[in-house]
C-alpha cells in the first residue's frame, strides 16, 4: 500500500465534533502512508479540535467565521468561498469528510465545484425522509451524488446506495470509524466504578427536537427520578441556546439530575461505560452504545441507523414523555428485557474501519489521478 499512496495529498475537513471522532482514526491511518492535511471548517470550532486533540492531531488550517452564522442558509454561504480558497490552498489529490453536516455537504459541493476526486466516509445512511433526520438526510444524498468512494458502515448502507443507481465499483463495506475510536479509547483510559444508584445518560439536541419535544424530554426525566429513587440521570448539555436554555429552565435545581457542560470524548466514553442505560437523539451513540453492551433509547421518530433496532439493541420511543418513561421502566425493573437489550452485538464492525478505508484508498492513485484529469477537461 505504501508505494500506492506515498506521494498522494489527502485533505480531510473536520466540522463537527462527531466529525473529528469519526475521522481521527482514518487521518491517523493515512498518515503513515501519505501526506495528510487537516482543516477545521469552524462549524463546531472547540468542541471539533478537542477530540482531535486526544488523538495527538494537530489541525493545519481553519476556516474563521462570525460565530453569529448559525442559520442552516447562513452557515452554507459563509462556508462555500472559505473552503474553495482552503482546497485551492493546499492542493489535495483527494478530498475526505464525514457524515452529514454542513461542513460534509459543504465540502463535497465545493469538491464538485473544484473537479477534485471526493471521498465520503460513513455513506449511504437513509431514513427516506429529507425532514428526518433534518438536515442530515439530505446532506447525505447530495454527498452520495458528487462522491467517488463510498465507505459504508453497514450491508444496508450499501443496499441504499445501489438502489439509488451508485456504481457498484466505488462502493465499499467498511464498517463505522466511530468504533475505531471508541476501541482506541478504551485501551487508553481507566473505567472508575460505578456508584450505588443506576445511572441513566441522556444526551438530546437535534435541531428536530429542540422546541415543545425537548420540553416533552425533560418531563419524562423528571417523571422517572420520581418513580425511581435509586436512578439518576447525567446530562451532558449542548452548548447551542435553545438546548441549554430548555434544560436550565426544567431540569436544573434536582439533585439526581446531572447537568454537565460538555464532555471532553474521553470522559463521555466513560460516562458511556460506567451508565446502566442511555437516553439519545445522537447517531453516533446508538452506533456506540451496542459496542458497549448499554441498552440505547432513541429519542426520535425514525433512525438512520436501523440495524440496531432490527438487532435488538435500541428501541425507537420518540420523546411523548409517557412512552418514554415507559421504555425505561421496563428496564429498570425486568432484568430479562435489559439483559437482552445489553447482549444484543454490535452491527457497525469490529473497530478496524480505518484500515479497510485506506487499504481501499491505497489503491486508487492511479484512480484519482485519471477522474482528476477527466473532470478538468469536463
Amino acid at each position: 500500500m505504501r508505494d500506492c499512496v506515498e506521494n498522494m495529498r489527502f485533505l480531510f475537513v473536520v466540522g463537527t465534533r462527531p466529525e473529528a471522532i469519526k475521522l481521527a482514526p482514518l487521518i491517523l491511518e493515512i498518515a503513515h502512508h501519505s501526506h495528510v492535511t487537516t482543516i477545521c471548517s469552524g462549524q463546531h470550532r472547540s468542541l471539533a479540535q478537542e477530540p482531535l486533540k486526544w488523538f495527538g492531531i494537530e489541525p493545519d488550517d481553519e476556516i474563521i467565521f462570525r460565530s453569529e452564522l448559525r442559520t442552516l442558509a447562513t452557515l452554507t454561504g459563509a462556508l462555500l468561498a472559505p473552503m474553495e480558497r482552503m482546497i485551492q490552498k493546499h492542493k489535495p489529490d483527494i478530498i475526505v469528510a464525514q457524515g452529514d453536516t454542513t461542513t460534509a455537504l459543504v465540502t463535497a459541493l465545493t469538491s464538485f465545484y473544484l473537479r477534485i476526486p471526493f471521498a465520503h466516509v460513513e455513506a449511504g445512511l437513509r431514513t427516506g425522509d429529507f425532514h428526518a433526520p433534518f438536515p442530515e438526510e439530505f446532506n447525505r444524498v447530495v454527498a452520495s451524488r458528487v462522491a467517488h468512494w463510498h465507505f459504508c458502515p453497514t450491508k444496508r448502507a450499501v443496499a441504499n446506495l445501489h438502489a439509488e443507481g451508485i456504481a457498484s465499483s466505488g462502493v465499499f463495506l467498511v464498517g463505522n470509524t466511530g468504533i475505531d475510536s471508541l476501541r482506541l479509547t478504551l485501551d487508553r483510559i481507566d473505567i472508575a466504578a460505578s456508584c450505588h444508584r443506576r445511572r441513566i445518560l441522556l444526551t438530546a439536541h437535534r435541531r428536530e427536537n429542540q422546541g415543545h419535544r425537548m420540553e416533552d424530554i425533560c418531563r419524562a426525566v423528571r417523571e422517572i427520578v420520581h418513580e425511581f429513587k435509586d436512578v439518576e440521570f447525567v446530562v451532558p448539555v449542548h452548548p447551542a441556546p435553545t438546548v441549554r436554555c430548555t434544560y436550565e429552565q426544567l431540569l436544573r435545581g434536582h439533585d439526581r439530575i446531572n447537568l454537565l457542560p460538555p464532555l471532553q470524548y474521553q470522559c463521555f466514553v466513560s460516562e458511556m461505560a460506567q451508565c446502566h442505560l442511555i437516553l439519545t437523539d445522537s447517531g453516533g451513540i446508538q452506533e456506540e452504545a451496542p459496542y458497549l453492551k448499554k441498552p440505547v433509547l432513541v429519542l426520535r421518530d425514525v433512525t438512520d441507523r436501523p440495524e440496531t433496532i432490527d438487532l435488538g439493541v435500541a428501541q425507537l420511543v420518540g420523546t411523548e414523555p409517557a412512552r418514554v418513561v415507559g421504555a425505561v421502566r421496563e428496564l429498570l425493573v425486568n432484568p430479562t428485557t435489559y439483559s437482552k437489550m445489553a447482549s444484543g452485538g454490535s452491527p457497525y464492525g469490529d473497530g478496524y474501519a480505518a484500515r479497510r478505508i485506506a487499504s481501499k484508498l491505497g489503491v486508487v492513485k492511479g484512480a484519482a489521478r485519471g477522474i482528476r484529469e477527466k473532470l478538468e477537461h469536463c
